[in-house]
């Protein structure tokens, strides 16, 4: 599953550039059919530029999975991952295919004109990725020196790319050949294979194997020709269009719906990046119908999420069928098909496929953000990890990020010492090659809520909801595109120094637990003391149970139950730690009542401590609340 993950957080960086090019293209479309004028300049001039990338998405998802599954990468990993999609797609073209099988271009499988998909690029992306995480820094004899380390990596994959291509020479056939058998058996099976083609037709869009069953009901392969039918009005009133047209109200409101759903149970400090994604696709869904975009988004991200929705899709087709309701498109199932293909012959009582949009919208909305919720899945701006971060905020200025990584570096053996770095909601984890020069003590006073040794090689360092920008810190600074922070400027802010005039934030908030309120300078950790993971109070408690403070979102349960970390309305991130070094007691003691995701307010019962097991295992009770994303913020407590 962390492979999945991980590969689509990859995916994240073809997808971010495809809602504009997917309207674009619509526009472009939608000039050239209402004018009837397929040379019109404006037109062609839109359609032409947002073709452009979606026309080449295969390729686009080669070079970002290369660079996005490949460690610490560099646009060598980028170029090993172009080099592989055209060694195999030039293989597997269907005049290469011709010249290997000595037969005519025009008698090669269909299966080859196929082959540029995306799953395909996502193998090549793949084989790029690995190619240079492992002959980035490989070392050939002096007379071949000069094709050493990086420009190794294109030759390795091209290499990779041979096998690659062999074997889909001879695999690649039989698939399609048995997709498009499988297709027109469907045939059969009336309004119930219609839902059934729905379903695999999403289904088969990660593997781009979805174009064998379209061929199969759109086209004149089996003798349906549903689209060219409907566009020409010579099919039948009635059949025609029932391929098409359950397809409207997913993309129409269904997915924008779903990306709705994704919005609202983002993280409140991530809302805005993901409103980018998920709202441009959405505009791209609804009026073009072009819905990889949103799609993708949770594809790898949340693959259960998928299923659910092609389920979804695959009743809409269903349903429709059996309705007296037909239309078809053009370009896709958006409202721009759906508006041309109103005074259609074919279409039959469209004006009920919007109604059935909006039923569509409210079931994706209210499913997907229970099932999101519910199971904790890691879709757009959920998971601190995915490539939704804005990468320039480490760089332009946050000092203190950047203080803190420099001590991170120092305190985990230099940065030679990290084979490998990654972060997830609150947490460092890391690969060091020597365990023995890791300092805890010294991580702790730079910053750390904890350091965690899970076995072998792994350190895990708890920091706080602003680890990804103290992890996008470090690997600047462990790749130079950043100097650390001077030891004499973080001298001065440690003794308060810093001359910069602040402006004091008041948060109000409920006390979150019954006992007596003192400054944090109380308490006897200097992370915590010292506002160095950020300015708050603390409780001296007296009954165990800590209750929200205020109206806001779950943000964070650390697993050992110890803390918890919400995001309140207005964007205020808080931080609420029971007890000092109580993460060592492993969660003993802590019970956890809300789950990540959920909506509390004030005094709803966020977990329980027992206050004596703490003092019995050694452990200072006194628990620190803090404001996470405001250095200057000052707690009152009411």
């Amino acid at each position: 599953m962390k492979f999945f993950q991980r590969l689509g957080r990859s995916l994240m960086l073809p997808v971010a550039v495809l809602p504009v090019a997917a309207i674009l293209s619509g526009i472009g479309y939608w000039i050239l059919t209402a004018t009837g004028n397929e040379t019109n300049i404006v037109g062609g001039f839109f359609q032409i530029a947002g073709g452009a990338l979606l026309d080449h998405l295969p390729l686009l998802f080669a070079i970002g999975v290369a660079i996005g599954m490949a460690k610490k990468p560099d646009g060598t990993s980028a170029l090993a991952g172009l080099v592989s999609w055209l060694v195999v797609t030039n293989l597997l073209s269907p005049s290469s295919v011709a010249i290997f099988k000595g037969v005519a271009e025009e008698d090669v499988n269909l299966a080859f004109t196929n082959v540029e998909n995306v799953f395909v690029g996502i193998l090549c992306g793949l084989i790029g990725a690995y190619s240079y995480d492992h002959f980035k820094d490989s070392e050939l004899p002096d007379a071949l020196a000069f094709f050493s380390g990086r420009r190794s990596v294109a030759i390795v994959a091209a290499g990779a790319s041979l096998v690659l291509s062999l074997v889909l020479f001879f695999l690649w056939p039989l698939v399609f050949t048995g997709l498009v058998g499988f297709g027109e058996f469907i045939l059969t099976l009336g309004p119930l294979g219609v839902g059934i083609y729905g379903f695999l037709n999403r289904m088969l869009i990660p593997l781009g194997l979805h174009h064998a069953l379209n061929s199969v009901f759109w086209f004149d392969v089996a003798g349906i020709n549903d689209l060219g039918n409907f566009l020409n009005a010579t099919g039948t009133y009635g059949v025609t269009g029932q391929y098409m047209t359950g397809f409207f109200p997913v993309m129409m409101m269904g997915l924008p719906g779903a990306a709705l759903a994704m919005y609202v149970t983002a993280k409140s400090s991530r809302r805005k990046v993901a409103a980018g994604v998920l709202f441009s696709s959405a505009i791209a869904s609804f009026f073009v119908g072009v819905t990889e975009p949103l799609e993708f988004s949770f594809m790898f991200l949340a693959p259960g999420l998928y299923v659910v929705h092609a389920l979804f899709t695959g009743i809409s087709m269903a349903v429709s069928a059996m309705l007296p309701v037909r239309m078809g498109f053009g370009f896709s199932g958006g409202f721009i098909d759906l508006v041309l293909g109103w005074v259609n012959p074919m279409a039959q009582n469209p004006w009920a496929i919007p109604l059935m949009g909006i039923f569509w919208f409210a079931v994706y909305f209210v499913v997907f953000r229970a099932i999101i919720l519910k199971f904790d899945l890691k879709t757009p701006g959920r998971d601190e990890g995915d490539m939704l971060t804005d990468e320039t905020a480490v760089l332009s200025g946050e000092r203190k990020h950047v203080a803190a990584a420099t001590a991170f570096l120092t305190a985990l053996g230099g940065k030679d010492n990290i084979t490998d770095l990654e972060n997830c909601t609150t947490r460092l984890r890391m690969e060091v090659a020597d365990t023995t020069l890791v300092d805890d003590g010294a991580l702790k006073q730079a910053g750390a809520a904890g350091v965690v040794h899970p076995g072998g090689q792994s350190v895990q360092v708890i920091y706080g909801t602003s680890v990804q920008f103290v992890k996008d810190a470090m690997e600047s600074i462990m790749t130079g595109r950043i100097e650390p922070a001077d030891a004499a400027a973080l001298e001065a802010d440690a003794d308060g120094t810093d001359t910069a005039v602040r402006t004091t934030h008041l948060v109000r908030l409920r006390q979150p637990m019954a006992g007596a309120v003192v400054p944090l300078s109380e308490v006897p950790d200097a992370t915590f003391a010292q506002e160095i993971m950020g300015p708050g109070v603390a409780i001296e408690p007296s009954d165990g149970e800590v209750v929200a403070p205020a109206t806001g979102t779950v943000g964070h349960v650390f697993p050992t139950g110890h803390a918890i970390a919400l995001v309140l309305e207005d964007g205020v991130e808080l931080l609420i730690h029971v007890g000092v070094d109580t993460v060592k007691m492993q969660g003993e003691g802590f019970t956890t009542l809300v789950e990540p995701g959920q909506k509390v307010t004030a005094g709803t019962p966020l977990l329980r401590a027992d206050l004596s097991a703490i003092r019995v295992a050694g452990y200072p009770a006194i628990t620190p609340i803090l404001v996470m994303n405001d250095k200057d913020a000052q707690i009152e407590l009411v």
